[in-house]
């Protein structure tokens, strides 16, 4: 295949040079290495925390939030006779309560959007066995429903969800709490709530999500026990969890099932502040490292081919009296350019992929994460690439500019 000659004169250059041109590439290989394996790590970090936020939040939570006092309640008691004022506002008592929950659950199945639906009713409790107690959340589900959204048989012990489905009177706790009370499956736990009310429940099935704060609290239960402990009736529902297609959407989606339901629906998005935080401040420190390195390896090409064209002062000046124009110096010195790009690229890209492999073996052992997470995404790939190609042409176009503007009868004269 005919190359052009401005193609021939550059990878003339390029090889005539050969430590230089290594050392070169090397620097634009371990900048997309490392642009590779940073992306891996931390979006591997990244998608590891997001599933565990997941895991346990719902990607939207339907609940009756409180309500302060207001003017449109004190008119509906005084009447509009008056101008009514209220000073200092309290929160308005109530049970906080979904209004025939059944309906607003049968409604929100009808939008494309939602995946997912779990009706819920929790409450403050003490555990109880013998005389060791205690403090802990028992959540009134339906299990099967609950596990469709978070999985919970994947994190299940001993025992079984069906066996909390099939048995009115039975509970499923967590590993920490089953340690502290000294319980084991099939033993009994007393359950007593912050009102005196208490029932004696069956533990059959033991779970660990290696999230202390859930393991050593948390319980599940059916609906009808917690409502009991309450002292409600059966149409007694405080929470909805909502899980959606886009997840990432679950804001404006949460404020379409406000308006729908008059209801609060905080996304877990609010809910997971903190953590949403840490993932940008990860990808910053990410693309700080990754960004530099690239401008490191950027200003070893830009030295070499300063060098080149130091060195080939003479040369150039010949070709343009031969009648190059300054446009095909420009091409000649940005084709050297791209080849060193090219070349620590594809080496930069399969050295990536070997980094991130290598380390996603190694082995951590804590918790839930059995080794180190490493996501292998093709954009990262893509990217890399790209960036390399980009960082190796404008390292060449400030020396290939200045080579075009060499006058060939001044340096031919000497």
């Amino acid at each position: 295949m005919k190359i052009g000659i401005n193609t021939e004169i550059a990878f003339t250059y390029l090889v005539s040079r050969r430590k230089q041109t290594i050392v070169a590439a090397l620097g634009v290989t371990f900048g997309i290495s490392m642009f590779i394996f940073m992306n891996a790590l931390i979006t591997g970090t990244n998608e590891y925390s997001e599933d565990t936020m997941l895991n346990t939040t719902p990607h939207i939570r339907l609940y009756h939030d409180n309500e302060l006092s207001n003017g449109r309640m004190l008119n509906r008691f005084a009447g509009n006779k008056t101008i009514n004022l209220i000073s200092n506002p309290q929160l308005v008592p109530g049970d906080n309560r979904i209004v025939n929950p059944d309906a607003v659950t049968s409604l929100l199945k009808q939008r494309n959007d939602v995946t997912a639906l779990s009706q819920q009713v929790s409450a403050n409790v003490i555990y109880s066995n013998s005389s060791v107690q205690e403090n802990g959340n028992i959540f009134g589900v339906n299990i099967l429903e609950q596990n469709k959204m978070f999985d919970i048989a994947s994190t299940i012990m001993a025992g079984s969800l069906k066996s909390l489905s099939e048995n009115a009177n039975a509970i499923i706790i967590g590993a920490g709490l089953a340690q502290r009370l000294n319980l084991s499956k099939g033993d009994y736990i007393k359950v007593t709530a912050s009102n005196g009310a208490s029932k004696s429940l069956q533990v059959v099935g033991i779970f660990k999500t290696t999230i202390k704060s859930i393991d050593n609290t948390k319980t599940y239960c059916n609906i009808p026990i917690v409502q009991q402990l309450l002292q409600k009736d059966r149409a007694y529902i405080t929470d909805i969890y909502i899980n959606v297609k886009d997840y990432y959407n679950a804001p404006a989606i949460g404020k379409s099932i406000e308006q729908l339901t008059g209801y609060t629906a905080e996304a877990w998005q609010s809910s997971n502040e903190q953590s949403l935080a840490g993932k940008k401040i990860r990808d910053i420190i990410a693309n700080s490292v990754v960004i530099t390195i690239l401008i490191v390896a950027g200003f070893g090409i830009y030295n070499i081919l300063n060098m080149v064209i130091y060195e080939k002062i003479k040369e150039i000046a010949i070709l343009k009296a031969t009648g190059f124009q300054g446009a095909h110096v420009v091409g000649i010195f940005i084709r050297q350019a791209m080849l060193i790009g090219f070349i620590g690229a594809m080496a930069g890209l399969a050295f990536g992929w070997l980094i991130s492999w290598t380390v996603s073996k190694m082995y951590i052992g804590l918790g839930n994460v059995t080794y180190l997470p490493i996501a292998f995404h093709v954009k990262h790939y893509i990217q890399g690439g790209l960036f390399g190609m980009a960082t190796a042409f404008f390292a060449g176009y400030i020396p290939a500019v200045k080579a075009s503007k060499v006058d060939p009868v001044q340096i031919i004269r000497g």
